[in-house]
């Protein structure tokens, strides 16, 4: 890995187009700094792999970031922090961070009655993750997860808001109808780019939880304690290189990334079983 500094990029990875939600609040939090982005769209959902699969392709993702200076990692997939964080901490010397405990946090500080409900993948859920994370804080909550399949597909198809696309959300959501939660923990980064939909579901009484923003928070935090962040006053002429890269389609990458950040990006295919790039502009 290239030697730290003040101008190394912020590295952030996702199974898809979910942690654009992620870089979205680190690009609002922290402006200066430079952003590398990889969605690993050809082989999304991460939710129904096996833990091996998924830290198989985590570590793949890491190491092709780590050919750039990069000072810190942000692991923007639920599935991939529930089961890859830990070995990719040992792995490399920068700080790592995963999305699961800043957003077990936020939930914990919204809730009213301390009933929160935590969607995700297969994956997500079958760890646990979230159920730990959440009783190690406060072991009186009632905590139901359950897994949403059909979202993170939703979500990467790009689709509008049909009525095929409410009558998936509508189905999903529905057995967490009886449980009378206060707070919703969209325990998937995709979740948020559909959150008005799932706030519709769940009615005006349950608060959405993404832990976007407590995640690009911590980050700020991690940063200076290191002495790493970039004055975020500093002004420059110079527009902000920020580098997008996907294992799938990228016209359709930038499609989603341009519409939910809402600037134009540039996204390079990257082919990570050859170790192959094909700049797509």
């Amino acid at each position: 890995m290239n030697p730290l500094s003040l101008q190394s990029a912020i590295g952030i990875l996702d199974s898809g187009v979910g942690g654009l939600t992620v870089a979205k609040e680190v690009l609002r939090q922290l402006p200066r700094e430079k952003i590398l982005y990889f969605g690993d769209t050809c082989r999304c959902p991460y939710g129904p792999r096996t833990p091996a699969e998924v830290r198989q392709f985590t570590t793949e993702i890491v190491h092709f970031l780590s050919g750039y200076s990069m000072k810190a990692l942000v692991i923007a997939c639920n599935t991939a922090t529930a089961v890859a964080l830990e070995s990719i901490r040992q792995q490399f010397s920068i700080p790592v961070l995963g999305v699961i405990e800043p957003g077990a946090r936020a939930a914990i500080k919204a809730s009213r009655q301390g009933r929160i409900g935590v969607i995700g993948t297969q994956g997500t859920v079958k760890s646990e993750a979230y159920h730990r994370a959440l009783k190690l804080i406060d072991p009186d909550l009632v905590v139901v997860s359950h897994a949403c399949p059909a979202l993170v597909p939703l979500v990467e198809s790009g689709s509008g808001d049909t009525d095929h696309a409410r009558s998936i959300v509508k189905k999903e959501l529905l057995p967490l109808k009886e449980y009378e939660l206060d707070t919703l923990i969209m325990g998937c980064t995709h979740y948020p780019l559909i959150s008005d939909w799932i706030q519709r579901e769940m009615g005006p009484s349950v608060t959405l939880i993404s832990s976007a923003e407590e995640t690009a928070r911590e980050l700020s935090t991690v940063l200076q304690h290191k002495g790493l962040l970039t004055d975020q006053t500093m002004e420059s002429l110079e527009p902000m290189d920020h580098h997008f890269f996907t294992s799938g389609t990228p016209e359709s990458f930038r499609r989603i990334a341009e519409s939910w950040l809402g600037h134009s990006v540039r996204v390079e295919q990257v082919i990570l079983d050859t170790l192959t790039n094909h700049t797509a502009g």
